[in-house]
């Protein structure tokens, strides 16, 4: 985790419990490894938005990962055009703005 200097231990903690929530991981000793198998590293990545507020995520590294192994276990939520066009139309009919989301998984 970060040094708390800057604030950001609280997206932090925030991160992680959010990760077990969600039943993200499961939490082994190293011993518990299966032969031939290693733990994939992660990295914090941090970020500060337009409006001061701080977000820290955590993330696989790609490089980490190996080919045919758990590539089917990651997620990323995101909108299908044809739904972004369809909430466009009904905000423009309706004389509504349409702004930018950020939903916490």
């Amino acid at each position: 985790m970060a040094e708390d200097s800057e604030g950001w231990s609280a997206p932090e903690r925030a991160e992680i419990a959010n990760h077990e929530s969600n039943g993200s991981w499961t939490l082994i000793d190293r011993s518990e490894l299966p032969p031939g198998r290693s733990l994939v590293r992660l990295i914090w990545v941090y970020k500060r938005k337009r409006n001061g507020a701080q977000k820290a995520r955590l993330c696989v590294q790609g490089c980490a990962q190996t080919h045919g192994v758990a590539y089917d276990q990651t997620f990323c939520a995101t909108m299908r055009l044809t739904s972004l066009r369809a909430l466009a139309s009904i905000a423009a009919s309706n004389g509504m703005l349409m702004r930018r989301w950020d939903f916490v998984a």
